[in-house]
């Protein structure tokens, strides 16, 4: 809340360059600010009495975009990247797709390795159990498992994530 909005009736006040001018009542605050040119805004309504703050706030509030923006630029977007295996799995297929993963993992990019029964190799679950246990064997050097083999419908997957490069 920044000038008129504020509904306090007396505030303790700090400068525009951080030092305490002390408890005053909102008409003296208010003209104290315009005096300087600057607005009143309310950093902290819960204390008693509450606390504002002479300052910019145009400018304020431009650092404060400014900063976000800098914090979203700074941010890593992990996305998970999915490979499909099947419970019979050739041994070519498979080598293909452990390099697709492993340039996934080189990325930075969570992997999903899941395999999909059909028809009655869902009978035989423990295939593809096998399959997953293989891969996360093969990818151990380039990736930590952030969950362990689990079925989900006629589904089982596993989440692989890159390791910390330091």
């Amino acid at each position: 809340m920044i000038n008129e909005d504020i509904r306090a009736k007396e505030l303790r006040l700090i400068g525009d360059n951080g030092e305490q001018i002390g408890v005053k009542s909102l008409e003296d605050a208010l003209t104290l600010a315009e005096s300087f040119g600057l607005d009143l805004v309310l950093v902290s309504p819960q204390a008693k009495p509450p606390v504002a703050r002479i300052m910019d706030y145009g400018k304020y509030r431009f650092e404060m975009q400014k900063k976000e923006k800098e914090q979203r630029k700074n941010q890593k977007i992990v996305s998970v990247k999915e490979v499909r295996l099947s419970p019979s799995i050739e041994e070519h297929d498979y080598q293909t797709k452990l390099r697709q993963a492993i340039k996934f993992l080189e990325n930075g990019d969570k992997v999903k390795a899941s395999i999909r029964f059909r028809g009655r190799a869902i009978t035989h679950k423990e295939l593809g159990r096998e399959v997953l246990e293989d891969f996360i064997a093969d990818t151990k050097d380039y990736s930590v498992v952030e969950s362990h083999p689990k079925m989900e419908g006629r589904s089982m997957f596993i989440i692989l994530a890159p390791l910390k490069s330091e």
